[in-house]
C-alpha cells in the first residue's frame, strides 16, 4: 500500500510541476538554512581554536582567586613552580610574577603605571623583544638591584624624547626609590590578562625585597613544550590544581579560555539563529497544508471513486499523508545539497576549515518531515471524511 500511495504521491507532485517546485521552495530554504547556519557555527568554533593552537600562543597564566584562606594561600608559593613542572606534564618553565600599581616619575612627567617583580627569563620566555637596551640579567635579580625595565608605552610618555636607557625614574610605593632604565621593550598585544606595553619590570628579588615585601605569589607564567597540545595542557594543569587547592580557588587564562569563550559564542549565536532559520520550515510547512489542500479539492472525484469501490478512510488518509511527508522529505534532501554548498563556499571564503554538523542533517531533515505529517494531516483527514456520493458528484 506504501508503495503504491508513494507512485500516486510522484505521479501528483510530476503532474504540478511549478506548484510542487514553488511548495518546496519552503522547505529547501529551511532546512538548508538550519544547515548552513549549524555548520559554520562549528566550522567558525574549531577554526578559532585551531588558530589558538597553531598561532604559537604556548602561554598559561595562573592567578589566586583565595584571598581569604590562608590554608589556600600557602599553596601559591615559589615552591608551586616545581610541583607543577613535577606534576603536569608537556610545560617546559613555569615563573612566579608578583605586581602591583605604582606612580613612576621622570622630571615633571608622572605616571601610573603596573609594576611587575619577574625573573631575568620572563621576556625569553614571552617572546618579547627589547627595541633599546636589554631585559635586566640573572645577576641583577640575584644582586637585587634597582633596575628597571619600561613598557613602549610607559617609555613614551616618560621618555617622549627618546634617550630612556641609562636614565633614571622615581618609583612611588610607600616611598621614592630611584631606579636605573637598562632596557625599553618593543611594543606587544595585550594578551591573558597581560597588559606588556602599560607596565614595567623589575627583578623579581628587588620586588619582594624592596618594593613589597610578601610571600605569597601573585601570578605566574607557564610556558609549554614546543609541538605540544596547549589545550590538553590547560586541561590537565586544572585538574592539578582542582586538586591541590580546590576548584574555584585560582583563575587560569589560556589558550582554552579564548576557545571555551569562542565556542560558547558561537555556539549560543548558531543555536539562536538555527532557531530563526527553523521558522522558514514552519513558513514552509504552511505552504505544503496550502497546496494540499488545494491537491484534495482537485481530486475530489478521485478521491469519491475510490471510497466507492470500498477505500477505507485510513487509506485515502495514508495517501496523502504519505504526498506531504514525500514533499518535505524531497524538500529536505534538496536542503542538505543547498545547505552543504553554501557552507562549503562560505568556509573558503573566510579561510575556515569545514566542520560538516551531521546530526543537523538529521534534525533538519527529520523536522521537515515531522512537519509534512503536521501540515499533511488536515488535508488528508478532510480527504478521508468525504462522502462518496457528495465527491463524485463535485464538480
Amino acid at each position: 500500500m506504501f508503495k503504491e500511495n508513494l507512485k500516486l504521491a510522484l505521479k501528483a507532485m510530476l503532474g504540478n510541476k511549478l506548484r510542487t517546485l514553488l511548495s518546496l521552495l519552503g522547505i529547501v530554504i529551511g532546512v538548508g538554512s538550519v544547515i548552513t547556519i549549524l555548520t559554520l557555527g562549528e566550522s567558525a568554533t574549531k577554526s578559532i581554536t585551531q588558530s589558538i593552537v597553531e598561532s604559537g600562543l604556548e602561554t598559561i597564566s595562573i592567578f589566586s582567586t583565595s584571598n581569604d584562606n590562608k590554608s589556600i594561600q600557602r599553596e601559591f608559593t615559589e615552591e608551586l613552580p616545581e610541583k607543577i613542572l613535577n606534576n603536569v606534564q608537556d610545560i617546559s618553565t613555569v615563573l612566579a610574577t608578583n605586581s602591583t600599581r605604582v606612580t613612576l616619575r621622570n622630571g615633571q612627567v608622572s605616571e601610573s603605571y603596573t609594576v611587575m617583580g619577574v625573573p631575568a627569563n620572563y621576556a625569553e620566555v614571552l617572546d618579547y623583544t627589547s627595541a633599546e637596551g636589554m631585559f635586566f640579567s640573572e645577576k641583577d635579580d640575584w644582586d637585587t638591584r634597582q633596575v628597571v625595565v619600561l613598557g613602549a608605552e610607559a617609555a613614551k610618555s616618560l621618555f617622549p624624547d627618546g634617550n630612556a636607557v641609562g636614565s633614571y625614574v622615581s618609583i612611588f610605593r610607600n616611598q621614592a626609590k630611584s631606579y636605573r632604565v637598562v632596557g625599553v621593550m618593543d611594543e606587544k598585544a595585550a594578551s591573558f590578562n597581560l597588559q606588556f606595553d602599560s607596565s614595567v619590570y623589575i627583578p623579581y628579588n628587588t620586588y619582594i625585597q624592596r618594593m613589597e615585601k610578601v610571600e605569597i605569589v601573585g601570578s605566574y607564567l607557564i610556558r609549554t613544550e614546543t609541538g605540544s597540545d596547549v589545550l590538553e595542557v590547560s586541561d590537565n594543569l586544572e585538574t592539578y590544581l582542582d586538586r591541590l587547592v580546590g576548584e574555584g580557588n585560582y583563575r587560569v587564562f589560556s589558550p582554552s579560555t579564548i576557545a571555551e569563550m569562542a565556542s560558547s559564542i558561537t555556539g549560543t549565536l548558531s543555536l539562536v539563529l538555527a532557531a530563526i532559520a527553523a521558522i522558514s520550515l514552519l513558513v514552509g510547512g504552511i505552504g505544503i497544508m496550502n497546496i494540499m489542500l488545494v491537491s484534495v479539492a482537485e481530486r475530489t472525484k478521485e478521491i469519491g471513486i475510490r471510497k466507492a469501490l470500498g477505500a477505507p478512510p485510513s487509506v485515502i488518509r495514508g495517501q496523502f499523508i504519505t504526498e506531504a511527508v514525500t514533499l518535505t522529505l524531497i524538500g529536505g534532501i534538496f536542503g542538505v545539497i543547498f545547505g552543504t554548498g553554501v557552507s562549503l563556499l562560505a568556509t573558503n571564503m573566510l579561510g575556515w576549515s569545514l566542520f560538516p554538523q551531521y546530526f543537523s542533517y538529521l534534525l533538519a531533515v527529520g523536522f521537515s518531515m515531522l512537519v509534512g505529517i503536521f501540515f499533511g494531516w488536515y488535508p488528508a483527514m478532510k480527504a478521508s471524511k468525504l462522502d462518496p456520493i457528495e465527491a463524485l458528484n463535485y464538480e
